[in-house]
């Protein structure tokens, strides 16, 4: 009796043996999302097929591009409609960038004569430059137009978006985080760093759950994931400090807000730009 009980042991051990072990998802000290699910998210490829639920912003963030720079890569016109099974080209290709180079037989389209008066046109209008140029009777600084263009569009009041305590930092590793994490409990508010209008409210980027980006301007986007509750809808007008969301744990490992802040498409540290505590 006693052998076969022990025969039975041995047995039941070795098939507990045999049995594959997967191993547990790689998560970091803070209970973020695993890493394996942060790589999945990031688009690296040179094409991607739309799916269902997906916008242009949304893919502009996955694969770190402005919007601006994606719609221009696919010539889509504001306000960047697409539609699932679309295929996006998300880098510039080199057939793309050689088709604003003049050929030899455009460049001669014109007569020596109509040359010969472009250049005298462009030679005038270079001297009026210098001395600020006119416009409808009126003198225009050149110089400082020129500024103001490649000026970048400062945010000039930033909020923290919630008051908790930020438990991770922004990371520019390639696996670090793109953020910052910042504690509290669930259903807390979540309220918008500054001004703007809502470009995505959905949950259709892995990793990072109920999701909320806000389009500042032409520059700045700043996205709230993980949230319980998205309180605004897409294309609505918001203001800085308004309650956007309620505070979850979706596609995380605890309740916490995920805080980022993107300038022409890249993460940038959003505590750069966060008033001191």
């Amino acid at each position: 009796m006693y052998k076969g009980a022990f025969l039975f042991c041995l047995l039941l051990l070795a098939g507990c043996s045999s049995k594959p072990h997967k191993p547990a998802p790689v998560v970091d000290i803070q209970g973020h999302v695993p890493i394996t699910e942060q790589s999945k998210n990031t688009l690296k490829q040179s094409e991607y097929i739309v799916k269902k639920g997906e916008t242009l912003y949304a893919i502009a963030w996955r694969a770190n591009v402005s919007v601006e720079q994606l719609a221009s890569i696919n010539s889509i016109s504001a306000p960047y409609h697409i539609y699932p099974g679309q295929k996006l080209s998300l880098k510039e290709t080199k057939s793309r960038q050689n088709s604003s180079v003049k050929t030899p037989s455009q460049s001669n389209k014109y007569s020596t004569s109509e040359s010969e008066k472009n250049v005298k046109k462009a030679v005038d209008q270079k001297k009026n430059q210098e001395y600020g140029g006119t416009q409808g009777g009126q003198k225009i600084d050149t110089k400082s137009a020129k500024k103001q263009s490649t000026f970048s569009q400062k945010i000039h009041r930033w909020l923290w978006p919630h008051n908790g305590k930020v438990i991770r930092t922004f990371s520019t590793k390639p696996q670090g985080n793109k953020g910052i994490d910042i504690a509290g409990r669930k259903g807390d508010n979540i309220k918008a760093a500054a001004s703007g209008v809502v470009v995505y409210a959905g949950n259709a980027l892995r990793g990072y759950g109920n999701l909320v980006i806000i389009k500042h301007n032409d520059d700045y986007l700043s996205a709230y994931a993980h949230n319980d509750r998205i309180l605004v809808k897409e294309q609505q007008q918001i203001n800085a400090g308004d309650v956007i969301a309620k505070m979850g744990d979706t596609d995380a490992q605890r309740v916490m807000l995920h805080f980022e802040v993107r300038f022409r498409g890249k993460s940038v540290n959003p505590q750069k730009y966060l008033p001191k505590k």
